[in-house]
């Protein structure tokens, strides 16, 4: 009684600050009615049914008619359970809105569009008429027709009869001078993924597509999906950066215009109820709480989160839950590569890190608890269908970095406050922070101006952005490019080569969006009308990381150990965008058109940032628990002041190699891959039920057939057993049933070619006996036979003679004998596939 005492009083304020009143006061009657007793009619074995019942609350619009009933629980209870009793009540007053509510926990419903909502306050009577008024059908939202040029009719409603677009001649040049946006195969995919989800019941979805991959056109064209169906009267869409806001305002205006209209909040304050879309930053309206004040909980019935893994992380995801609308995130992140993870365990052994993880579940948010989002599209798509390039990895260290970047560290003996020499040891994390080199950083600058690709027209650098451990690094970087620049390009830059871009620097976000359009410090002077910025590197920290369009970029450097992969994949994320260099050359009155097209891009890495995230980061460990400040008396406690322990040493390249990745792919690339194999796998399992008969009895043909039918070479996620196997890095052929063994479980792991072999010559033993001093040899012919294809082809034909030059293998020979050498050969073409050896 006493959690349900103060459930009520919670409730009671909680409507007061919504502006409802319990009581009749001098300013009007009350519009809350406590605990009125009503008629519910209930059909059972179709007979109706007459009982009465007792509304917690029943809130009342200005004419007296019920807008809403609110259900209360005790403080101990989820309100939840009491969705079907509220149901029942709010048919019986024939009123669509529900709260739930036990004092702390409330949910909103809205019973014509699915299921209850989290809220963090109630709405007001204000808020309900405007609800009221909102009549969405998802039906139209879900049977509208969404073709290539979605977008392109809202810019160009008659392109199709101009001239210059029938005539195929010209085609090309009148999209590109027009900027009409058409949908590409994957976009007008995530686009209907929206209404294939919605088809299901759903209201949240995830995109996760790949940098450079079109995420802000896949929101306009969902964007024109609601507000056409009317599914939406106004869509928020939040990014956690400046730069971001500005980008995604321009290019809705771009895409949309006339049809929809877009503003940036901070711009239009007093004015923002006009438009169809509201673009803001997460940071503008979370401070003091300040989205309570500014927006209600329905005046939006569709929130966008721009790079989905930031926006809403933290603090944020609150402001993101307060919205009732629908809810799409977008990211190029994929979720957290974790495997193999008790989740059960872990919330038994430590709650605080499971519910760290919750939190951190970009995927649990939008509904997605499987970790499949509503649609992907990863890198390694783009580049098979020709939309983006991969970078040329190039690993470089200097001597220092090299040691930095080992176990032990780098040692230098510095002298201590008594003047004796001690050694201090320092790692990659200390780079730049404990310790310093100018001849280090000099090194770097050198290699990268050097080597660094070329702007294809003009032969000077490319556009280039290097990332840097702090702002003060930043600032060393910029002054020694530009110095580099004045000896390699005298007189042509004039400390205009490289700018610093970070959050100190007055302008930077003005610079990052000149550096796009081409015109940083002005346009290049080693061309008379080519379009490119006279600045070619931007040197920054953590600016122009997420969402940076700059499609021309041809370099891309990091003076900076990277330790998770999220960074890894964003920053590595600005350079995969496709390019086509154009000039027009005039000449004696002619003139002459050169393009050159981008195929890839450069990617300097002086940490082994690429071999860190190919090799070593652990992606099955659980994540450490984040340090605790504070003392017991809440005081913050900070760490002791590190001395200076500053040195300059000389420190020349130790090496410079360009990686290699198995099928041309990065690690972090193939693990994508391979999970979104196995999750789509598995989904068949779960949903197809003669899919998973076969599965569970072993029935390896009805397997085969349903892998080849349903999961393999379909354009939508074109898995290929080539690709899969390569994914997989295993050193031989894999067959599909050992796939599948391995993603349910029945093998630990894939067995190499020595493993196998080994497997097979233990068989091959008890089978035949086999001289004991013989053993070893026919052991090693067994094996070679079966691993080594040279060897036996050698061995079919009879040539034996061929391995007289090696003593080891024609000793073999010899001690086995002729019989022998024909004999396991045959054994072997009986008893073993050789394909899984090849």
């Amino acid at each position: 009684m006493e959690k349900e005492a103060k459930a009520r009083i919670k409730i009671n304020k909680l409507l007061e600050e919504s502006s409802w009143s319990l009581i009749d006061t001098d300013k009007g009657r009350a519009n809350v009615i406590l605990e009125p007793n009503i008629e519910i009619k209930d059909i059972d074995d179709n007979f109706e049914k007459i009982h009465k019942g007792y509304v917690d609350y029943l809130l009342l619009d200005n004419e007296n008619f019920p807008i809403c009933v609110l259900e209360a629980k005790s403080e101990d209870k989820d309100p939840l359970v009491g969705k079907e009793q509220a149901r029942k009540y709010a048919n019986a007053e024939n009123v669509r809105f529900i709260i739930l509510s036990n004092g702390n926990t409330h949910y909103f419903w809205d019973k014509k569009l699915g299921n209850p909502t989290k809220i963090f306050r109630f709405p007001s009577l204000e808020n309900f008429k405007s609800r009221k008024e909102f009549l969405p059908d998802i039906e139209k939202l879900i049977n509208l027709e969404i073709k290539d040029d979605f977008i392109v009719q809202t810019q160009y409603p008659v392109y199709a009869n101009d001239p210059s677009y029938i005539d195929h001649a010209t085609r090309s040049d009148f999209i590109r001078d027009k900027g009409l946006k058409f949908l590409r195969p994957y976009q007008l995919n995530a686009v209907k993924s929206i209404q294939t989800a919605s088809r299901k019941g759903e209201n949240r979805f995830l995109l996760e597509m790949a940098t450079g991959t079109g995420k802000t056109l896949i929101s306009a064209a969902i964007i024109k999906l609601y507000l056409k169906s009317k599914n939406a009267k106004r869509v928020l869409f939040l990014v956690d950066r400046l730069e971001l806001e500005d980008q995604a305002s321009k290019n809705f205006k771009a895409y949309l215009y006339p049809d929809c209209t877009s503003v940036i909040y901070k711009e239009k304050r007093d004015d923002w109820r006009k438009a169809d879309i509201v673009v803001t930053t997460i940071q503008s309206i979370s401070y003091d709480n300040k989205y309570l004040k500014l927006f209600a909980p329905n005046d939006f019935d569709l929130i966008i989160s721009d790079e989905a893994h930031r926006s809403i992380s933290g603090n944020s995801r609150q402001i993101f839950e307060y919205f009732i609308g629908a809810k799409l995130g977008l990211t190029a992140t994929p979720k957290d590569y974790l495997k193999n993870i008790d989740e059960k365990k872990l919330e038994l052994s430590d709650p605080r890190e499971f519910e760290r993880r919750n939190l951190l579940s970009t995927y649990k948010i939008f509904g997605c608890e499987t970790g499949e989002p509503t649609f992907r599209y990863t890198l390694t798509d783009g580049v098979k269908d020709g939309y983006l390039v991969n970078p040329i990895a190039i690993d470089c260290r200097t001597k220092i970095t090299t040691q930095l970047l080992s176990d032990e560290g780098y040692a230098v003996m510095v002298q201590n406050e008594e003047g004796d020499e001690e050694e201090v040891i320092f790692n990659q994390r200390d780079f730049e922070k404990k310790f310093f080199s100018d001849k280090t950083n000099n090194e770097f600058i050198n290699t990268f101006m050097k080597n660094a690709s070329l702007d294809p027209i003009t032969g000077e650098i490319g556009k280039s952005i290097i990332f840097c451990v702090s702002q003060k690094h930043a600032g060393k970087i910029t002054q020694i490019l530009n110095e580099f620049a004045h000896k390699m390009y005298p007189g042509k830059y004039n400390s205009d080569f490289a700018v610093q871009v970070t959050s100190y620097i007055q302008g930077a976000q003005q610079m990052t969006i000149n550096f796009s359009n081409n015109n940083l410090k002005g346009y290049t002077n080693f061309l008379d009308g080519y379009k490119s910025s006279k600045t070619r590197v931007c040197v920054t920290v953590g600016m122009m990381t997420t969402g940076y369009d700059c499609t021309d970029l041809l370099n891309l450097c990091f003076l900076r150990p990277i330790f998770s992969p999220t960074d890894f994949i964003q920053i590595k994320g600005r350079g995969t965008r496709k390019h086509t260099f154009k000039h027009i050359n005039r000449k004696n009155g002619k003139e002459e058109i050169i393009t050159v097209a981008k195929e890839n891009y450069k990617l300097f890495d002086f940490f082994a940032n690429c071999e860190y995230f190919e090799e070593k980061y652990p992606y099955d460990e659980i994540l450490e628990l984040p340090s605790i400040k504070g003392d017991k008396n809440g005081t913050d406690v900070f760490p002791p002041p590190v001395k200076d322990t500053t040195v300059y040493i000389h420190d020349p390249l130790a090496s410079f190699e360009i990686l290699k990745f198995d099928g041309g792919t990065m690690r972090i690339d193939r693990e994508m891959y391979i999970s979104k194999f196995e999750n789509k796998v598995k989904e068949h399992y779960e949903e197809t039920k003669n899919f998973k008969q076969a599965i569970d009895s072993g029935d390896t043909s009805t397997i085969k057939k349903f892998i080849k039918e349903h999961v393999l070479d379909k354009p939508e996620e074109y898995f290929t057993l080539e690709k899969i196997r390569r994914a997989y890095q295993v050193d031989r052929r894999l067959n599909i049933l050992e796939i599948l063994d391995k993603i349910f479980g029945k093998i630990a792991h894939f067995k190499t070619k020595e493993e196998l072999a080994e497997d097979e010559f233990n068989r091959f033993i008890i089978d035949y006996n086999i001289d004991g001093d013989k053993y070893y040899e026919t052991k090693e012919f067994f094996k070679n036979y079966l691993m080594n294809e040279d060897f036996r082809t050698k061995i079919n034909q009879k040539e034996y003679r061929y391995y007289a030059s090696n003593p080891e293998i024609f000793s073999i020979f010899k001690k086995l004998g002729k019989e022998k050498l024909e004999d396991i050969p045959e054994y072997i073409k009986d008893n073993i596939s050789l394909n899984q050896f090849f």
